[in-house]
């Protein structure tokens, strides 16, 4: 474990941040992190491409709040307004000044400002196969693309964000987990965000202790 706790900040939103978060704040390595703030996606503003990622889908309103909700039960900093502008920047660089990020279904682009702050990188969960990397299911509905073409699996791959669309450097693949017949683009959101949390926090906190 590493002698101090990692500065971290998740970027999410639905079953994915939510679950994420969860892990940080309860899974079996929570002690090595400190939540530093929450960024989420107001579905009400255009900036978060709705059309074209999750939300486009019918789903519960209290689906859109659930991670703000979670942060703030655990007295967690939560921001829902555009990440690219000065005020963020400002509030992430003096006051979270996370060491680490991850990005769990967020809807706004990370600019080279905020992914070259954190010092141990900053890192997306990104649904696909393992079809080489970048996975040609790289976009903002992954679990879509993988549906329209026939495939009976999902894996997660955590890459770190560069200035390209999910091409970074890939950190680590996932076990494979099935799609059941019929599944929708919700469904797959649902039944794999517990074990992409999970995955994704134990490969970062291998990351830390490498880099320690």
């Amino acid at each position: 474990m590493p002698k101090e706790k990692i500065r971290i900040a998740l970027f999410g939103s639905f079953y994915r941040g939510y679950y994420v978060l969860d892990e940080l704040l309860h899974g079996p390595l929570k002690d090595c992190f400190s939540v530093v703030g929450v960024a989420t996606d107001d579905v009400t503003q255009s900036f978060i491409s709705g059309k074209a990622r999750v939300w486009q889908y019918s789903h519960l309103p209290s689906e859109e709040t659930m991670v703000e909700r979670r942060a703030q039960q655990h007295g967690i900093a939560v921001y829902k307004g555009r990440v690219k502008c000065e005020l963020f920047y400002e509030m992430y660089e003096t006051v979270w000044r996370p060491d680490l990020c991850v990005s769990a279904t967020f809807g706004q682009r990370i600019d080279a400002r905020l992914f070259s702050f954190p010092e141990l990188g900053f890192f997306n969960i990104h649904p696909c196969i393992n079809d080489g990397w970048p996975s040609r299911y790289a976009g903002p509905n992954p679990f879509k693309a993988l549906l329209d073409d026939g495939h009976d699996h999902a894996k997660a791959a955590l890459h770190r964000i560069d200035e390209g669309f999910d091409t970074g450097e890939l950190l680590a693949m996932s076990g494979r987990i099935a799609m059941p017949p019929n599944a929708t683009v919700i469904d797959m959101h649902k039944i794999t965000s517990p074990m992409f949390a999970r995955f994704a926090i134990t490969e970062l906190v291998k990351l830390s202790k490498v880099r320690a």
